[in-house]
């Protein structure tokens, strides 16, 4: 680059516009609620787990129910992650498709600092898991679970620690979020994936190919029948995820497929402006996956036997734990900053002047709440009740724990200046509806 040209991408993380502001203030709120009752869920399990009703507690998530003629005869703890997680998976390309097409992934220059910080935020606790595992074996098929980032349990901590949180950093979490996801997607359909079942996966195409019909071309009495999108819909996505759990392949890929179908644009003209259905579905599906879905697999996914004091210390210490804590803890918050550190340094741009390196250092820190996604992986990768999936479960409970508090110590002290930069965004001087911070920011004419 010429060094007297300016650079493309001068500031990061200044203030976006001001509709996409609203709409990620408005999915925060919803995901503290979710993030509280996770929580709730998670602590229930762990104490049911090591009280003297544990055995209660392993019988029940071991109990098996479904058909076995269609190989859907699976534990509760098993419908819990494969079932219900496809729900959450489904608003993850629902946000996924959002992003895309309205949201900072459709500019690239936008798009470039949450990519980039998500992919350092998973390379860097990958490598720290495989260095303290290496040459352990069977363990460092857990490579993966230090990678993801728990958007639900992060929030609500966020929203104990730093209400106050400048809105471009809540975006910047949030966005990161969602590419995190799709990688661990991505990783679990590429690297958790033994065996295909191909003429399974080729019956999948079919309900995936009417749902898309659907969805994208709303036929008149489609749209007049509100109880149309659940009679047909659900049905066709239940098909779909029977026939990708059939395949071989984890059935709550089907959810982010289907969700990445739904159009985000309204196209029936004669109706003039407004939301496709990917907002009217996602109005429709979070209170499910936020106070039910994710809730119930944190109750059955989180409940460990520690066996007292010495077998916390044992689970603590194994190669496992200490991967995932350390790849969490110090590996997530190093990625992501580092990486886009690395980024202003190569593109020639500047943090926005109302941020700071410690304000990123903070949400990276916050970012190592991994929880639902790696207590998936974990599953996927030692199998439910596994002694290697026990002290994984030790290590993603200790890291998420360990990453609030540091993140308090971080966060709560810049929240007086975190104060007045929101007291910024909320005032409106020349009296135009849109807040003076965001009257500067790139608005897009095409967004409605």
């Amino acid at each position: 680059m010429n060094p007297s040209s300016p650079s493309r991408l001068r500031r990061i993380l200044s203030p976006g516009s001001y509709p996409e502001h609203l709409r990620i203030g408005a999915i925060l709120r919803k995901e503290t609620t979710g993030g509280i009752m996770l929580m709730v869920a998670a602590l229930v399990a762990i104490i049911w787990a090591n009280s003297p009703a544990a055995d209660s507690y392993f019988a029940l998530r071991d109990l098996r129910i479904g058909p076995a003629s269609l190989h859907l005869d699976l534990s509760l703890g098993a419908w819990a992650a494969d079932g219900l997680l496809a729900v959450f998976f489904f608003l993850v390309g629902l946000e996924l498709k959002h992003e895309f097409v309205e949201g900072d992934l459709r500019n690239p220059q936008r798009a470039m600092v949450p990519v980039v910080a998500a992919a350092g935020g998973v390379i860097v606790p990958a490598l720290v898991y495989a260095a303290i595992n290496w040459g352990q074996g069977e363990t460092l098929r857990g490579w993966a679970i230090p990678t993801a980032t728990d958007i639900a349990f992060a929030v609500a901590v966020l929203a104990i620690i730093g209400s106050h949180l400048p809105s471009p950093l809540r975006i910047f979490l949030l966005t990161l979020a969602v590419v995190d996801d799709l990688i661990a997607i991505t990783i679990i359909a590429l690297f958790y994936t033994e065996s295909v079942n191909v003429v399974a996966l080729g019956l999948f195409l079919v309900p995936v190919a009417l749902y898309g019909v659907l969805v994208q071309t709303r036929p008149r009495w489609f749209a007049e029948r509100p109880w149309t999108p659940w009679l047909v819909l659900l049905p066709i996505a239940v098909v779909a995820w029977a026939l990708l759990h059939e395949a071989g392949i984890h059935a709550t890929i089907a959810g982010v497929v289907l969700g990445f179908l739904v159009p985000v644009r309204r196209k029936d003209l004669d109706a003039g402006e407004g939301h496709g259905l990917a907002m009217t579905f996602e109005h429709a599906y979070r209170p499910l996956s936020t106070g039910f879905a994710v809730p119930v697999f944190a109750f059955f996914s989180a409940g460990v036997a520690v066996g007292g004091l010495d077998g916390l210390v044992e689970a603590v210490t194994s190669p496992v734990a200490l991967g995932i804590i350390v790849g969490l803890v110090l590996g997530k918050p190093i990625g992501i900053v580092a990486s886009t550190f690395l980024l202003t340094r190569f593109t020639r741009a500047t943090l926005d002047p109302a941020l700071r390196w410690g304000d990123m250092a903070g949400v990276g820190v916050l970012a190592g709440i991994g929880f639902t996604v790696s207590l998936l992986v974990g599953e996927l990768s030692f199998g439910l009740g596994s002694d290697h999936n026990d002290a994984a479960k030790v290590g993603v409970l200790l890291a998420s724990v360990l990453a609030a508090v540091l993140a308090a110590g971080i966060l709560v002290p810049s929240n007086r200046r975190h104060r007045a930069i929101a007291l910024a965004e909320t005032s409106d001087t020349d009296a135009d509806g849109v807040p003076d911070a965001f009257d500067t920011a790139p608005q897009d004419p095409t967004r409605h």
